[in-house]
């Protein structure tokens, strides 16, 4: 048998295992099972009463996080000091254009990122900016020459002040890693209490058909290895600002 041969082997058994769904491994659930599949609504409807906490797993050893929104606001808002991010609070969307315009101001951008979705087009078309759209075909020379990735999320992670992001709702994978700078539009309604939400979130939405790529994001990018000194944008953006309205 070849290299090759030996290669394509490997890979096809390997396909024949069933991957972990998010927020299952170790616990023996995988995608294809049945259990799982009509557990969804179960998992969706605890997220708002955070009911997650009483699932045991490793739920049990998280921080606690408050049930109600505010208190999640306020948490993610600490979280965000504590991680560097800049969180904004907005009354409503009707501020975020206004709100955009100046930080592009302040941070004197030249060229922008974004994507297509029902928070990002408006704002982003608002600056008044040379605009990059991700969601057709780009160069990516052209993404590295932009100031700022303006994106989209999937939740907003109160208990570690994390964005959840995909492919899918963040203008594919490169629009929130290449641009200096990162900028999240979210809704109060996208807040989840923590970590096993978030992954509830997942499965509601795509059931077993999940994007290419997931990510949470905590902070903008950062590294200490070097004498132990907080380097920010060392594999990524060095400033993450989120919009929550």
């Amino acid at each position: 048998m070849s290299g090759k041969e030996q290669i394509l082997a490997r890979i096809r058994e390997a396909l024949r295992n069933p991957a972990p769904i998010p927020g299952h491994h170790g616990d023996g659930r995988h995608t294809g099972d049945e259990s799982e599949k009509g557990g969804h609504a179960d998992h969706a409807a605890g997220c708002g009463e955070h009911a997650s906490h009483a699932s045991g797993g490793f739920s049990q050893w998280l921080p606690p996080v408050g049930s109600d929104l505010e208190s999640q606001l306020e948490l993610f808002a600490k979280n965000s000091a504590d991680l560097r991010t800049e969180f904004h609070r907005l009354s409503d969307l009707t501020e975020l254009p206004a709100r955009l315009c100046e930080l592009a101001r302040e941070s004197r951008w030249q060229r922008v990122a974004t994507h297509g979705g029902k928070l990002t087009g408006p704002a982003a078309s608002a600056l008044g900016l040379p605009t990059l759209h991700t969601d057709g075909g780009y160069a990516v020379e052209e993404l590295e020459r932009c100031d700022v990735g303006i994106t989209e999320c999937e939740a907003l992670v109160a208990q570690t002040g994390s964005v959840l992001i995909t492919a899918r709702s963040a203008g594919g994978r490169a629009l929130s890693v290449l641009p200096p700078h990162h900028v999240v539009v979210a809704t109060r309604a996208q807040m989840v209490p923590d970590l096993p939400a978030a992954y509830a979130l997942l499965r509601r939405n795509y059931g077993t058909d999940f994007p290419s790529f997931m990510s949470f994001i905590t902070g903008p990018s950062r590294t200490g290895d070097i004498e132990r000194i907080l380097v920010l944008g060392a594999h990524g953006p060095k400033r993450l600002t989120v919009f929550c309205g």
